[in-house]
């Protein structure tokens, strides 16, 4: 296709889409709630300076030659694929050029999103291999349930962004499922996405298909898509991660550079010592990026969970990891990036009371940590193993809640009420006075999963539990769920690059 068509392709995509019929559009959090910080001053500046004695003392492994390549010439020490930082080199590398907040572009402005500064973003589920649901159980994922899970998300309003591998679609082939996957975000949604991270050559696939749909000369200027590199923990960045992450960097594309934590397998047992590894790892690779180009778009990421130290699975919900969010939170806002951590994780196989409480401890040290990108923000299930249609229900009815606690306490004149209180008076109720009957529709959150009815109406009406009434809501939105408008050119010319690609190469499923 054509340089020019490309161009045009995407000016009427983006321009289609706004006359679209589409659901409530709830913009991105700007919190408005102070971040709450657990370590002071000298505590900070502690595990700053343990993350530089790691970066100086012990080095990273960087196993791709480019990037060796660019930390010799920005005066790093290399010894075979071992990286040394002199002190201060990455911190002064990311400060001279990484953005604290940049725009991701849908192809719906109504939906671009701002990450960094007090803004939250709540993107859904990543990564899962298996779905499950209430009626069919647990069993492997299909492009099936990936399109429903791109559309459900699509449709609630306290998800921001359509995320990225919502579930693996094991029924395609791995070196091709990258291009449903994201034509499935492109075509089911308008709000913004990520790509795919598993090969370099995937991540070019996800830039071309993104030059058709937004244009070429448009993502040169503009960041439209947002990916995952995780670090391999403890210490090394591998060949593929850190080629996609070249990719997207070079063509101001974001990279979440995510160390992927278990505390005491990935890193120390302690709160500070997996904290000052974490920075570390993610100064290293973050400065890769802004040696690619500088002033590419990156968020200081981490995934941070505790292990049983009976069995070594990883536990969720747990105290430790919600110190090292927090701790983390406070350091990437000192090194002026972005930040990315969080979710509603759980350990539960099932959307029971473990998942609910689990995901509650973890999605709200999230929210009050000043958490900008939240990736698993909605329907994980089982350790990050299986993606739940109902967990995405409810988790996307609390993330609803999380949205009115960030927003603090309304001191408006309307807020402060007094104009109720002089016409109630002592004695009186409040049910029928004119604030009231002018507020009520929307004084106070309204859950579609709490019952709240009296036993007997709940009783009448079936008795179903919160996971039945989420199965229910659903299997509604799915029949209810209408598509974005898509240019019909713009939409051919993708299918056509997919098409042009998929017939270039043989199956595979590595």
């Amino acid at each position: 296709m054509s340089e020019t068509n490309r161009k045009r392709g995407g000016r009427r995509g983006r321009q289609s889409s706004e006359v679209a019929a589409i659901p409530e559009i709830t913009p991105y959090i700007t919190r408005k709630i102070p971040n709450y910080e657990l370590l002071n001053e000298e505590g900070l500046s502690l595990i700053e300076k343990n993350a530089e004695t790691i970066l100086q003392e012990i080095g990273i492994d960087f196993r791709y030659e480019p990037a060796l390549k660019l930390f010799k010439e920005a005066g790093a020490d290399i010894d075979g694929e071992r990286v040394r930082f002199p002190a201060g080199l990455c911190r002064k590398i990311i400060q001279d050029s990484a953005p604290s907040v940049f725009e991701q572009k849908a192809r719906n402005p109504k939906r671009n999103v701002m990450i960094g500064g007090k803004n939250t973003v709540f993107a859904p589920v990543y990564g899962p291999p298996f779905i499950r649901d209430l009626d069919k159980g647990r069993r492997y994922a299909r492009i099936e349930d990936f399109d429903n899970f791109v559309k459900l998300t699509y449709m609630l309003p306290s998800l921001h962004h359509s995320g990225g591998t919502v579930c693996e679609p094991t029924d395609l082939p791995v070196n091709k499922r990258h291009f449903d996957m994201v034509y499935s975000h492109i075509k089911n949604s308008d709000k913004p996405f990520m790509g795919s991270v598993t090969h370099p050559e995937r991540a070019q696939d996800t830039v071309e298909m993104c030059k058709i749909l937004f244009g070429e000369d448009f993502i040169q200027q503009n960041t439209v898509v947002i990916n995952l590199i995780n670090a391999n923990s403890p210490m090394v960045f591998d060949e593929t991660m850190l080629g996609a992450a070249e990719v997207y960097a070079r063509n101001n594309q974001a990279s979440i550079v995510s160390p992927f934590i278990l505390a005491g397998a990935m890193s120390p047992v302690t709160a500070a010592g997996t904290m000052a590894q974490i920075l570390a790892e993610a100064m290293a690779g973050i400065s890769f990026t802004q040696l690619v180009r500088a002033g590419s778009p990156v968020v200081f990421g981490t995934f941070a969970s505790s292990i049983s130290m009976q069995s070594g699975a990883p536990t969720f919900g747990t105290p430790e990891p919600s110190l090292v969010l927090n701790g983390c939170a406070a350091l990437a806002r000192r090194l002026g990036v972005p930040f990315r951590s969080g979710g509603s994780l759980c350990g539960s196989k099932v959307p029971d009371a473990q998942a609910a409480y689990e995901s509650a401890n973890t999605i709200l040290p999230t929210v009050t940590a000043g958490v900008n990108f939240v990736l698993h923000a909605a329907g994980w299930l089982e350790g990050g193993l299986a993606s739940s249609y109902e967990k995405l229900i409810m988790d996307a009815d609390q993330l609803g809640m999380m949205q009115v606690f960030a927003n603090g306490v309304d001191l408006s004149e309307n807020a402060q009420a007094l104009s109720a209180v002089r016409e109630v008076g002592p004695g009186a109720h409040y049910l029928g006075c004119d604030h009231t009957q002018n507020n009520f529709k929307t004084a106070f959150y309204r859950s579609n999963i709490a019952d709240n009815n009296s036993f007997e109406q709940w009783e009448m009406e079936g008795s179903m539990d919160a996971v039945q009434r989420a199965n229910k809501i659903w299997k509604q939105m799915l029949n209810e769920y209408q598509a974005p408008e898509l240019d019909p050119a713009t939409d051919e010319a993708i299918l056509a690059y997919i098409h042009q690609r998929k017939s270039s190469f043989a199956d595979s499923n590595i």
